[in-house]
């Protein structure tokens, strides 16, 4: 018997013992031909899930076991190093740790206190560089995915971007390229991973990304934007680089800050909710932020 016969044989017994997890185990590489085999006798024999006979004899792990039952319901990670993206997307590759359950429940408030009320975008600003305003973003970007929500995520920092580097993608081109009419959105990059993310990326940095991000064609862009996603997601210049932010809040209507712990002054959180108010639009919320 070939092995492609084989592998079909594997398959077809472990659907007609309706095993949905050991038909992706077995998709996935996860196990082999030979050994489903094994693993479907001993299923037979102690009367247990095929999940825990294939771990019984040692050919998955628990996490293994995890990453196939988030594809079973439609809620996609990775495992470390795979898909070549920063190890610090941890809603990607740790998706049950604390961490992860905090940028859930900031979602949950998302949720409820923006997007359930008809609107679809919102700004994600710092206050200074490296408060990690563009990681939070990208996180954030992934849980609103794994929601199943169509999600967007854009590189609006057109000073110091982030995402391109964060997803391992192409930065030659994206929205300040489509803002200057260089390029169209057939430049946004499917995150290939999860199925309903997305980036645009800042691409070529402009000399005057303040007047770039004010033109009158950003708002059509914008409005285009919401009627292809559920949710978008602009990740900006951290406020005390600029006033970027300012001109992103009067776009989206809506501004969530980002500050660091043991780092951001309070009084600076407080001077841009003022000014964002100022400028007609709402804070939504802040979240504080911990790394090393």
């Amino acid at each position: 018997m070939t092995q492609t016969e084989l592998s079909l044989a594997a398959s077809e017994k472990i659907k007609r013992a309706d095993s949905s997890i050991g038909h992706m185990l077995l998709e996935s590489g996860k196990i082999t031909p030979e050994n489903a085999e094994r693993v479907l006798r001993m299923q037979k024999e102690l009367g247990i899930r095929f999940g825990e006979a294939a771990q019984r004899l040692g050919l998955i792990n628990e996490a293994d076991i995890q990453q196939v039952l988030a594809r079973q319901f439609d809620y996609p990670y990775l495992q470390p190093g795979e898909g070549s993206y920063s190890p610090h997307l941890v809603a990607a590759y740790d998706p049950f740790s604390p961490q992860v359950e905090t940028l859930r429940a900031v979602r949950s408030q998302l949720m409820l206190r923006w997007f359930a009320r008809g609107r679809k975008s919102l700004t994600v600003v710092g206050i200074d560089r490296g408060d990690g305003a563009s990681l939070f973003a990208a996180n954030l970007a992934v849980v609103f995915s794994q929601l199943g929500e169509h999600t967007l995520l854009v590189d609006a920092n057109l000073r110091t971007p982030a995402q391109h580097t964060i997803f391992n993608i192409s930065g030659k081109q994206g929205l300040s390229d489509v803002l200057a009419g260089r390029a169209d959105l057939d430049v946004t990059a499917h995150v290939g991973s999860f199925v309903d993310l997305s980036v645009l990326g800042a691409g070529t940095l402009p000399p005057n990304p303040q007047e770039l991000l004010s033109r009158s064609n950003f708002a059509g862009l914008n409005a285009q934007l919401e009627s292809r996603y559920d949710v978008t997601l602009y990740d900006v210049a951290a406020s005390q680089t600029g006033l970027d932010a300012l001109v992103l809040a009067a776009r989206t209507g809506g501004v969530l800050i980002v500050a660091r712990k043991n780092k951001t002054h309070m009084g600076d959180v407080n001077a841009l909710a003022e000014q964002v108010a100022q400028n007609g639009a709402v804070v939504v919320g802040s979240v504080l932020v911990d790394f090393k």
